[in-house]
């Protein structure tokens, strides 16, 4: 098996079962919980850096606002994807969240229209119809938006697009973004932990463990995706990705025990056959130009 593909089911499969680890938190408020995840991983990330040696790109950020500038927007944008995932799942909407990372693909080719001026082909646009035509659907079954589903497509959509532009790769991007929040988190955890109910204001080393536990399940699938990026088709890499909303999605309903009424799963229904039509046709446009590249090959002198 390609090492790639390994990499890469570790990387979803860990976000996927994630909120099987939450649960285990469902004690600790979401705001202590995101700000004990931000600076566990940097504990744990900048343990990484030393044992690899790897300094060299702080050097490299001199001069360069507008990179410090990007990865602080993207680093505000990672931590309300944090916030609203955890929310979501300690406030039973494991559902929503599996909707929302189920979605992001399409919004992000949307913004890609939006922000980078790309053209859609036919195909695409249909995706992201179904896609649009499921969230409005859920949204008049439910009498209310997704906002949650919403928030979670757009932050992680928008906080792509930002990385996509930054100059650093998966490892330092992330420790840049943990450091920048360092100042904001760092209190803010104190503050808690010195509060009468604050997680590790009670002595339990079950739940300490738990919280440390924070900082690698948070890096590691990140590292895992970047190794997995690297050694496999971006088409490859892209069907993967929904092992992740699809273990959440089983978790919703078969570990927590969510409703999942009828009229609701149609609206999932639209936004799976709009994920299938976009998966499709990338995988049938890449073979097609991996035909096109093996002809041209064969016909050079």
């Amino acid at each position: 098996m390609n090492p790639g593909l390994i990499f890469a089911f570790l990387a979803f499969g860990i976000w996927g079962l994630f909120p099987l680890y939450l649960r285990q938190l469902a004690s600790v408020p979401p705001l202590e919980l995101v700000a004990h995840r931000s600076a566990w991983s940097l504990v744990f990330l900048l343990g990484v850096l030393a044992l690899l040696r790897r300094w060299a790109w702080l050097g490299g950020l001199r001069g360069q606002p507008r990179q410090w500038l990007l990865f602080a927007g993207s680093a505000l944008l990672l931590s309300v994807n944090w916030l609203v995932y955890v929310y979501a799942v300690t406030a039973g909407q494991v559902l929503d969240a599996s909707l929302g990372y189920f979605i992001n693909p399409l919004v992000s080719v949307l913004l890609g229209v939006l922000v980078l001026r790309e053209r859609l082909l036919p195909a695409q646009w249909l995706a992201v119809a179904l896609a649009a035509a499921g969230v409005l659907w859920l949204t008049l079954q439910g009498g209310r938006v997704p906002w949650v589903a919403l928030m979670l497509a757009v932050s992680f959509a928008i906080y792509g697009l930002m990385r996509k532009t930054g100059s650093l790769g998966a490892l330092e991007g992330l420790t840049l973004e943990t450091l920048l929040l360092a100042p904001l988190v760092l209190p803010l955890l104190v503050w808690f932990t010195l509060q009468p109910g604050g997680a590790m204001a009670r002595g339990d080393w079950a739940l300490n463990g738990w919280l440390w536990l924070s900082g690698p399940l948070t890096a590691l699938p990140l590292l895992f995706f970047a190794a997995a990026a690297r050694r496999l088709p971006l088409a490859t890499v892209g069907l993967v990705q929904y092992l992740s909303p699809t273990l959440q999605f089983l978790l919703g309903v078969h570990v927590f025990g969510e409703p999942m009424q009828p009229a609701r799963l149609a609206g999932f229904v639209l936004i799976w056959a709009g994920l299938a039509v976009y998966s499709g046709h990338a995988w049938w446009r890449g073979r097609r130009l991996a035909a096109a590249l093996a002809r041209a090959s064969l016909l050079k002198p």
